[in-house]
This record gives C-alpha cells, structure tokens and sequence, in this order.
C-alpha cells in the first residue's frame, strides 16, 4: 500500500520522533549521543530549521522543530542516514536501525507548543530515569534552566521563553514553573512502561559481563547458533524481563520468547 501522505503544520512545527527499530537501543554511550546531537546541528544549520526542544532516550528520539528551507521530511532523512552510517561502520552491523520512517505531529497553537515541550522534557522523569527534568543531561531542558551544557546553537530558546515574557529573568521563572508542573497526556503513545527490576544501565552491565568482547550492537547480526546460546544465558539473568532485554539488544520480543533457556529466572 502507498504511504499516506504527512499532515502539513499550518505553522510549520512538528512533534518529531524517532524510534529503534524493534524498540532497540540507539544510543550505548556518551559518544553515540553527542555524535546524533552534532549531526542535528549540521543539518539545522544548512536547513535553517528552528529546534524548540530536544531529548534523547536510550531507544527513542524526541524533536520539536520548526520547518527550515526544505521539508521537514529531507531534513529527517539527512540526520537518519548520516547517524546510521555511523553507527554501522562503529559497531560493525547492518540492517534497519530505525523503526520505519519518522512520526510527527502537527503543532499549530501556543498551548500546544508549550505542552509539547513540557512533555518533552518530562520524558525522562516519567520513565524513571531521573527524578527532576534538569538532571537529564540529554535534553534541551538543561539549556532552559541556564546551563548550556551544549552549544547555543543546537536549540532556539528564545522564542519559547518570550512567550512567557519580555523580561529575560521573568521568563525563565514563569518557564520553569510551567515546566515542572504535572502534565497528563500521552503525546504519540510511546510511554510503554514495564514494571522491572533492573534499570536500563543495570540491565546493559549485566549483559556485557555475558558478552565479553562482542558488542550488544553486534548480537543482532551473530551467527543464529551463537546469537541463540548467548540469549539463553541471558534470559538467565536474575531481574531481568524478557522484553527489557529485546529493546536493548535490538531483537524482536518473540525472538528472545522462542530462545530456550534452562530454568529461566527471567519474567515477560
């Protein structure tokens, strides 16, 4: 069937967001996350494309941008390509990375915008990463409060903090209240939390120690027989669900679920 076409934003912003492919990890260190950050630069530069607000999750990627001198759509297939070929040649492993194309949505009120970025920002805190959304380092959220981890460049602040006023300091208070208020709704649907006993970072320590030399990026493109020996010891792995170990190794749930372990502690 053809793809349906994308709803156009009569203000040209997006709710952007990208996926890995069977909801794997696309991000396994600092390295990865700053090589994505300065291939987004790259590509706002030359596009002349307005980011309100930024975060990067371990398997997923959130965006609010607005439109530049192409459509958002080139724009998107520049950064994907651009991330993947790296991400290919560091870690030595083909296929899909992504999970089909982009997902947006149309943002074409000021409440709207706001809300987005809230939610953007409390991603992190809202999958149990962090307790408060300026301790992730890996959002615009951070350059909000003034602390310009990354360069100035990377995101527009401005426009957003004058919404809420002219006065530079006035605004960034009125901001930052918004910010951390709670905030119900569910942007895209992709909040899927598994109850689990090991965090994400626990999880990945754990698999490593089971894969020794060979990268968890690596396991998806193993021999069948190898990779299979290497998903029963780690089904074995005690608090560790079945599904939290998918998303990490980039395999589809089913795949892991057929693998036989012996006596698997894991839970589903």
């Amino acid at each position: 069937m053809p793809r349906v076409a994308r709803e156009k934003s009569r203000s040209g912003i997006y709710h952007v967001m990208l996926r890995g492919a069977n909801r794997q990890e696309l991000f396994h260190d600092e390295e990865d996350c700053l090589r994505f950050l300065s291939i987004v630069e790259k590509y706002k530069m030359k596009a002349e494309v307005d980011i309100y607000a930024w975060c990067l999750m371990g398997n997923h990627v959130h965006l609010l941008v607005k439109e530049g001198n192409e459509t958002l759509s080139i724009t998107m297939k520049r950064v994907g390509v651009s991330f993947v070929s790296y991400y290919n040649d560091k870690y030595q492993t083909t296929g899909h990375l992504f999970q089909d194309r982009f997902r947006s949505i149309c943002i074409d009120s000021f409440l709207g915008l706001l809300n987005v970025v809230r939610y953007i920002h409390q991603n992190p805190v809202k999958a149990g990463m962090v307790d408060r959304v300026n301790d992730w380092r890996w959002s615009s959220c951070p350059g909000y409060y003034g602390k310009q981890p990354f360069p100035k460049k990377l995101y527009d602040t401005d426009y957003i903090l004058k919404l809420f006023s002219d006065d530079s300091s006035l605004a960034k208070a009125r901001f930052i209240e918004f910010n951390e208020q709670d905030a119900k709704g569910n942007f895209l649907d992709e909040q899927e939390i598994y109850r689990r006993r090991f965090t994400d970072e626990e999880a990945r320590i754990e698999i490593k120690k089971i894969l020794s030399t060979i990268e968890i990026a690596q396991v998806k493109s193993l021999p069948r027989l190898q990779r299979d020996e290497l998903l029963r010891e780690i089904k074995n792995i005690r608090g560790l669900s079945q599904r939290q170990a998918a998303r990490i190794l980039g395999l589809s749930a089913s795949l892991i679920f057929k693998v036989q372990g012996d006596g698997s502690h894991a839970s589903k």
